[in-house]
């Protein structure tokens, strides 16, 4: 496998608050990795820095090898980075059909048909005609990944998707993202605090602490495989 994307020194943070600093990670074409950390240690930094709602103070970010620091968010989503933000962000009052077709229009030629998106997420198919706003957590979670699939995006990153939804949903998302992994050549990063949910997806793992990676609890070492890391 090739490398997608590449962070080479990367420091970040808000105004004159450093939260992440001299961050090195490598993504290789379908892999997936896992981000975990407490709260505040830098883990949705990580994903806004690298889709471009935070501007680099230092380091840079390559994305199928070309330099991508000083581009827009629309010119990486462009490139095919997708991202589902922490808190989902539907528009409320647009029906589930909306959302998904407001994310189409919004992409690049290539966009996916979205009857396809409802036969990969058919907990939307019977909810389409149903305004975003009165979906449950676990409806809007699935909404949200299915408006950020509509691009076919290269890499993904998913910033605390088991937040608030029932386990059965988690697993869910669990099918199928481990099902296009395999059909659409994707990759990811995943942000989370469920370790269940991270060891099923995750083919490595990587821990931030205070915004530099670094060892985790019980053993974790910074890219080992995660059977490797909790067997320890």
């Amino acid at each position: 496998m090739t490398s997608l994307l590449k962070l080479t020194g990367v420091s970040s943070g808000y105004k004159d608050i450093p939260v992440l600093r001299n961050i090195d990670l490598e993504v290789l074409d379908q892999e997936f990795i896992g981000v975990f950390g407490h709260n505040g240690m830098g883990k949705s930094t990580l994903l806004k820095t690298i889709i471009g709602h935070i501007r680099l103070k230092q380091g840079s970010i390559e994305f199928k090898g070309r330099e991508v620091s000083a581009k827009s968010v629309a010119e990486r989503a462009k490139l095919g980075i997708g991202y589902v933000p922490q808190g989902r962000q539907i528009y409320p009052n647009l029906t589930t059909l909306e959302n998904l077709s407001v994310a189409q229009m919004g992409t690049r030629k290539n966009a996916r048909p979205l009857e396809e998106i409802f036969d990969y997420l058919p907990r939307l198919r019977p909810i389409r005609d149903r305004m975003g706003g009165v979906l449950s957590g676990g409806e809007q979670q699935i909404l949200a990944l299915g408006r950020c699939l509509v691009s076919r995006p290269a890499l993904m990153l998913l910033d605390e998707p088991t937040e608030g939804i029932q386990p059965s949903i988690r697993d869910e998302i669990i099918e199928v993202l481990l099902e296009l992994k395999q059909k659409d050549n994707f990759a990811m990063i995943l942000v989370e605090q469920n370790l269940d949910f991270l060891k099923a997806l995750a083919d490595k793992l990587v821990v931030l602490q205070k915004g530099q990676i670094t060892t985790g609890p019980a053993g974790m070492e910074i890219n080992e495989s995660l059977d490797a890391a909790f067997s320890s």
